[in-house]
């Protein structure tokens, strides 16, 4: 009886295990298929803001986001600054979330790759301004063994030497995270100075369409929107209305 109640826990515990190597949805593809490409964030708390919407729940608002029509959602994982934990990424998964989604903190060590791939993250942020170019991309290498896709943060001219890591994806942070001023201004300046064939993504201090509209026009597929959907009552209305707004040119 023990045996068999022993291969039983084995054979299902394969199937877990492959559930869990599975491919996880591509950010870098649906980036690059939708004609909007806003990844939207679920964002309870930040340094400069404090909380922004402490009861937001990661199983109601992710969910809302991708049937609002977000391309991805972003997730908060840093407890101490920005409110947030893996739990909310498996939460979101649980609650019905199919859309990619991106575990965003300040990844330092394998180890976090580990968690991410683990709570059902389909690519994990890796920050220039955190890391030495050697340990970007070893980091890089370990995410990609572990199925998930790198988008990779710069904020100015000397970071912009890690594209040629050749990550899934280059982000650009508006947010000077040293002294938290924003200015769209620095995703135009450094989009020409990418590759090319980069899949270029916009992060931090977009607030209205018309921003997305030129910042797509100067190449860049996604969007990363968080706090001006999270101020708002309905975070996932406020999603809806933005696309409507965007689309209407």
């Amino acid at each position: 009886m023990m045996k068999d109640i022993l291969q039983e826990i084995v054979a299902h515990k394969r199937v877990e295990v492959e559930q869990m190597r599975a491919k996880k949805p591509s950010l870098r593809e649906a980036l690059l298929a939708s004609p909007t490409g806003i990844i939207a964030e679920f964002k309870r708390k930040s340094p400069s803001k404090g909380w922004i919407k402490e009861e937001g729940r990661a199983d109601i608002i992710p969910l809302s986001y991708q049937q609002n029509g977000a391309t991805a959602i972003s997730i908060l994982t840093d407890k101490k600054y920005f409110g947030g934990h893996d739990d909310f990424i498996r939460t979101a998964r649980q609650s019905g979330v199919t859309i990619p989604i991106l575990y965003k903190n300040f990844v330092i060590d394998e180890f976090q790759l580990y968690e991410a791939a683990l709570c059902g993250a389909s690519a994990v942020l890796l920050i220039a301004a955190c890391l030495s170019k050697q340990e970007c991309a070893k980091l890089m290498v370990k995410a990609h063994e572990l199925g998930l896709e790198v988008l990779l943060e710069m904020h100015d001219e000397c970071e912009l030497e890690y594209a040629e890591l050749e990550p899934d994806m280059c982000g650009i942070n508006n947010r000077h995270l040293g002294s938290f001023v924003t200015d769209v201004e620095t995703s135009f300046r450094l989009a020409e100075r990418l590759p090319k064939e980069a899949v270029k993504v916009s992060e931090s201090g977009i607030s209205n369409p018309d921003t997305v509209r030129a910042l797509r026009a100067a190449g860049f597929r996604g969007f990363l929107i968080g706090e001006n959907f999270m101020k708002t009552p309905n975070p996932g209305q406020a999603l809806n209305d933005f696309i409507i707004e965007l689309k209407k040119k």
